[in-house]
């Protein structure tokens, strides 16, 4: 009896063996391709400047369909208006891309967004909840005092080479 038990867990593992031992190449994990010049030339331009009057402020961009089509409208310069005493907003000349953009997003002070149901640019200067059809291109890097102030500003933002 002991003798069939041993050679049926024998066979067994020989069977396990088989099936996922055998041929290992699709568990291998690929190794990650180097950056390519391309890949780097385009982080680099990740990075704008907003000129508000006399301050001059850099933000970090985030990779998405929604940014790499705001990044071609610039250079721009626009007047955001006071919304709610939370943000500054501006129309922007067109409607961008929305391709993969979340549902929606909770806004912390300094995001950089787009709100795609109206169409325009919003810089938040204080902390804002969850908002449908938001989508956050990215975050100034500091000095986001400089829309903390009362009435509309005039903004000139350009990519930074």
């Amino acid at each position: 009896m002991k003798k069939i038990l041993f050679l049926a867990l024998a066979f067994a593992m020989a069977l396990s063996h088989a099936a996922f031992g055998a041929d290992n190449s699709t568990t291998r994990a690929r190794s990650p391709k180097p950056p390519t010049k391309t890949s780097l030339k385009e982080a680099d331009s990740m990075k704008i400047r907003l000129k508000v009057g006399d301050t001059v402020l850099t933000a970090t961009l985030i990779d998405s369909a929604t940014t790499r089509d705001f990044i071609s409208l610039l250079p721009l310069t626009l007047t955001l208006k006071d919304y709610a005493g939370t943000e500054k907003i501006s129309d922007l000349p067109k409607r961008l891309s929305t391709e993969n953009a979340p549902s929606g997003s909770d806004p912390s002070v300094g995001d950089i967004t787009y709100y795609a149901p109206w169409g325009n640019l919003a810089i938040f200067y204080r902390d804002f909840g969850y908002a449908s059809g938001l989508v956050i291109l990215g975050k100034i890097d500091s000095g986001i005092e400089a829309f903390n102030v009362p009435g509309s500003v005039r903004v000139t933002i350009e990519l930074i080479k």
